[in-house]
């Protein structure tokens, strides 16, 4: 099957046909300062990391010599994932709707359940890829997918 990312239909950027149904890439980045969830943990302890972050992810942050970074790098990626579906952070949307684990080959994977679950079926969303990086202060989280739905 052969994939063009500009089709004859639409002729617009960042659209592809395959057997006559039109896909948009959808993109979403957040970059995000670690002092900044440091003062938020450091302010608001559990309450924060219960509002923001699964048991998982927090599970395996804690798991990592570098948790600030592990937990900021997280909170980048549910960010990039709501502009990835246009949302923001809104309405009935809890942060821990989208869940960023690792696989074993330490890769972030995404999981999305409850309000967000709902928002990415309507826009026929069924799989994000998702990549992470970090420097000294910094996180970057960028968050793609493909939607079904014109």
């Amino acid at each position: 099957m052969q994939t063009t990312f500009w089709s004859s239909a639409s002729n617009r950027p960042g659209t592809r046909q395959e057997n006559n149904k039109m896909e948009k890439v959808l993109h979403g980045i957040d970059l995000v300062d670690f002092p900044r969830i440091e003062e938020m943990i450091n302010r608001h302890g559990s309450h924060f990391l219960d509002r923001i972050f699964t048991q998982t992810e927090q599970q395996q942050a804690s798991a990592m010599k570098n948790r600030i970074e592990r937990l900021a790098g997280r909170f980048a990626a549910k960010e990039a994932v709501l502009k990835m579906l246009g949302t923001g952070w809104r309405g009935k949307i809890a942060w821990t709707d989208i869940e960023i684990v690792n696989n074993p080959f330490g890769q972030p994977q995404v999981t999305l359940a409850g309000e967000v679950k709902k928002i990415a079926s309507k826009l026929g969303v069924e799989d994000v890829s998702l990549s992470i990086t970090h420097t000294a202060n910094f996180v970057i989280a960028s968050a793609v997918s493909l939607s079904n739905k014109k």
